[in-house]
């Protein structure tokens, strides 16, 4: 393995491990700061702030290299930023303000490491044959699914042995993995005499407005065929639709008693399940349509979502099924179903445009999510 692809696989398995403290943050909101639902959703929904404005991270680092270099200085910089917030969180904060002020931050640090990686990953399969730019994809993910199920198995775990500060002590070093391996970059320098100086600089900085100008037109342009933009509007009505996770965490440990150990290992099993879910697309369904996909997901999906009022209820007790087992079963195949349909949005993207289309993809699920999550602060 090339010292690049080992440097984009840590980043994204620093992406998958960073969940370790997502079980402490929601504990953290709960107990600590003993904030109800309402204001425990919207301190999270922070987090989905920074990933709006992804396409502006990319032009910043195309277009203004920081001490020289376009990848490489932003990598070290974005890891900082992440050991820096979660320094925070271990350490000093101990209000609402001060949380989300550290939870923005270090959102920020991982959607600008993984834009930086991301053009890393689009320049390196550029020219490439598909299968070694399928390699390259799938490296991708198999490193950011391992980072996940380690970060799983122990969240819970080492929350309830050693507490929601030691746990984001603990998260605090992982950002620095990507400012270490940062340096197995393989980049030319740039000169900022070139970029910032005379009448070469000038054409410069219009060449990359030019440039950012005609990748948006050509977005525009892919973005308005139908065949794309009814997909694109189902995926942004999906993500927009009103969810009760913030809700059910309340629900699941205040009454049901369930602690971090056990969400622990549901987060476990549905790392396994979304791992499951990328071998049942790409060995069975990647010749379905992408219609008959998102229809029976959707009606699946939406009949499974509807049995946590069977949990809610207690009538899973009356037919014999533990708490415990119905929440692990529920989650997993929900957690199927969503990766199935979330790689299957891949195949919207034509060829010639997926640099550009399928982050804005992300970018407009993204948007659905904040307005889930506003969704369900109003309700």
């Amino acid at each position: 393995m090339s010292p690049d692809n080992v440097a984009i696989a840590m980043v994204y398995f620093v992406q998958g491990i960073l969940g370790l403290a997502r079980l402490a943050v929601s504990f953290f909101l709960k107990d600590d700061l003993h904030l109800d639902p309402a204001e425990t959703a919207i301190l999270s929904g922070i987090s989905a702030a920074p990933w709006l404005v992804k396409p502006l991270y990319g032009f910043i680092s195309d277009s203004f290299p920081l001490f020289g270099y376009r990848r490489r200085s932003y990598l070290i910089l974005a890891g900082l930023l992440g050991a820096f917030s979660w320094g925070l969180m271990a350490t000093f904060v101990d209000d609402n303000i001060g949380a989300a002020v550290s939870i923005f931050l270090s959102s920020l640090s991982v959607a600008f490491s993984d834009v930086v990686v991301d053009s890393m990953v689009v320049e390196r399969a550029r020219g490439e044959s598909q299968d070694i730019s399928g390699s390259l994809q799938s490296l991708c993910w198999g490193s950011s699914a391992v980072g996940g199920i380690v970060s799983a198995y122990f969240s819970g775990s080492l929350v309830e042995a050693y507490g929601v500060r030691f746990v984001f002590g603990v998260t605090a070093f992982m950002p620095l993995m990507t400012s270490a391996v940062s340096v197995l970059v393989r980049e030319q320098p740039f000169s900022s005499s070139i970029l910032f100086t005379g009448p070469e600089s000038n054409r410069s900085t219009m060449g990359v407005f030019e440039s950012a100008k005609r990748q948006i037109l050509q977005l525009w342009g892919t973005v308005r065929q139908p065949n794309i933009f009814l997909p694109t509007l189902f995926i942004f009505l999906w993500q927009a639709t009103p969810q009760s996770e913030t809700a059910m965490f309340f629900f699941t440990t205040n009454k049901l008693g369930f602690g971090p150990e056990f969400l622990g290992r549901v987060r476990l099993v549905t790392s396994f399940a979304s791992l499951f879910g990328v071998w049942l697309y790409n060995g069975l369904l990647k010749s379905v349509p992408l219609q008959r996909i998102f229809f029976w997901t959707t009606l699946v999906g939406a009949g499974l979502g509807m049995t946590q009022i069977l949990l809610v209820t207690g009538v899973n007790r009356q037919l014999g099924i533990s708490d415990e087992w119905f929440a692990i079963g529920d989650s997993l195949i929900l957690t199927v179903l969503g990766q199935v349909s979330f790689m299957h949005a891949s195949k919207l993207c034509p060829s010639g445009v997926e640099a550009i289309l399928f982050p804005s993809l992300m970018l407009i699920g993204n948007q659905g999510s904040v307005t889930s999550r506003a969704l369900n602060i109003s309700c």
